[in-house]
């Protein structure tokens, strides 16, 4: 069975550099050395493959789990992306977790499809993971996420998947997603983090941070729905982002747990440096011994 443990990471690596596998592989022995359990990447379609990532991390490491979050359903067709989980589930046993997301419009057309709607197309493209394939996948199995940042794709995901992956949005949310999904699915939240002892710095990164962000429906929708004003972008970021120093960070990611999630992923911000990044999460790891 895959043990994700309370909390997990993104190797922060942006979406426009991707550092060399060497310094990853450092990067990730580093995190497993921390006393994390689990570790997130990316995927930029056309970009950079997260199976083939996860291939060479899960080789440079002993323990450590790894998640795609998110595997992106324009990257590759769905019984391709089921036989390299497969594959790498059955060479790493119980150390694999599949997040998938139908992602943006954009990228749909980059790739010359048509997004469609969004439940209809992440309910053909799952279902067409298992189609029969020559030759077949391996049968080894892994937990498999949607993204879901919606009450309809979370009741899909509940449907369809073995749980969810929600990100950038406050513990209501993570309440409502674990209502929504039942007590039987894997609910892995993503918690935007700003780690930095000065607390009036760290909260205006996070008011940078998620501004971004609201210019995204996926999310505005979700908390306007949820009652959060959107010109309220400060009284927001409080309730989405964990900033500032390690016990901050590690209340915030008690809240998520307290409301439901099985596992919290931190998404750190992510510069040009990853041995420093990840120095950043060397420091938070102490903060959340005790939590499972």
């Amino acid at each position: 069975m895959t043990t994700l443990g309370p909390v997990g990471v993104y190797l922060p690596i942006s979406f426009t550099r991707t550092p060399p596998a060497e310094s990853q592989r450092e990067a990730v022995r580093r995190l497993e050395r921390a006393g994390y359990r689990t570790v997130w990447t990316n995927e930029v379609v056309g970009g950079k493959d997260a199976l083939v990532q996860l291939a060479v991390l899960l080789a440079a490491t002993e323990r450590l789990t790894f998640g795609t979050g998110i595997a992106n359903i324009w990257a590759r067709e769905p019984q391709t992306l089921h036989a390299a989980a497969a594959f790498l589930a059955d060479a790493y046993p119980d150390r694999l977790v599949l997040g998938v997301g139908v992602g943006y419009p954009q990228q749909a057309e980059g790739t010359g499809r048509d997004f469609g709607s969004p439940l209809a197309t992440m309910r053909d493209y799952v279902g067409r993971m298992d189609a029969e394939t020559w030759p077949p996948a391996p049968e080894a199995k892994y937990p498999r996420l949607l993204g879901a940042n919606g009450p309809k794709m979370l009741a899909l995901a509940g449907e369809i998947a073995d749980g969810a992956l929600p990100a950038n949005l406050p513990p209501a949310f993570t309440a409502e997603a674990r209502s929504v999904l039942g007590p039987g699915k894997l609910l892995v939240v993503g918690l935007a983090v700003v780690p930095d002892p000065d607390s009036d710095r760290a909260k205006a990164a996070a008011i940078e941070k998620i501004s971004g962000t609201l210019n995204l429906p996926t999310f505005s929708n979700a908390l306007r729905r949820l009652g959060f004003p959107l010109d309220d972008v400060a009284g927001i970021a409080d309730a989405v982002v964990a900033y500032g120093g390690p016990d901050a960070i590690a209340a915030k990611v008690r809240e998520h747990l307290a409301a439901g999630a099985d596992h919290v992923l931190l998404m750190p911000p992510a510069t040009d440096d990853l041995t420093a990044d990840v120095a950043v999460l060397e420091e938070l790891a102490p903060a959340f011994d005790g939590l499972g």
